[in-house]
């Protein structure tokens, strides 16, 4: 690889008549392999040295029941109590049969936890969702 290619992709600055305008208006993250243009726009493709195409969406994280303990320490007991319950809904169901529950299930959670703590009971808790998601 010559010596301009390697300054172009190692993120130095260089002029050279033969770079245009838009490689010029563009940074590179070098570590990640993504060119953003000017209008903001990333996509992937740039250190391969194929053709740029855009960037796909990621998608939702999707949390096990493993993960959920993890991250709010509600036992893993409680979670699925929760879940038969009503309490708590599992967004999809993966491939192996494991629940899988998206983002808001930790809000969830926290809002489950601020009421018990106010002594509240599960009953009370659950109608109040009930309430509270049909609006």
């Amino acid at each position: 690889m010559g010596k301009s290619k390697m300054a172009r992709w190692s993120g130095e600055a260089q002029s050279s008549p033969e770079r245009g305008s838009q490689e010029r208006d563009a940074s590179m993250d070098s570590e990640k392999g993504v060119v953003e243009d000017r209008s903001g726009l990333a996509v992937d493709g740039g250190l391969r040295g194929g053709p740029l195409r855009p960037r796909r969406a990621i998608p939702p994280k999707m949390y096990r029941i493993g993960e959920l303990v993890e991250y709010s320490g509600v036992s893993r007991q409680t979670i699925h109590n929760y879940t038969t319950m009503g309490l708590l809904t599992e967004s999809r169901w993966s491939n192996g049969g494991h629940r899988l529950y998206d983002e808001t299930v930790f809000e969830r959670l926290n809002q489950i936890v601020e009421l018990k703590s106010q002594g509240k009971s599960l009953d009370y808790i659950r109608k109040y969702f009930l309430r509270v998601d049909s609006e």
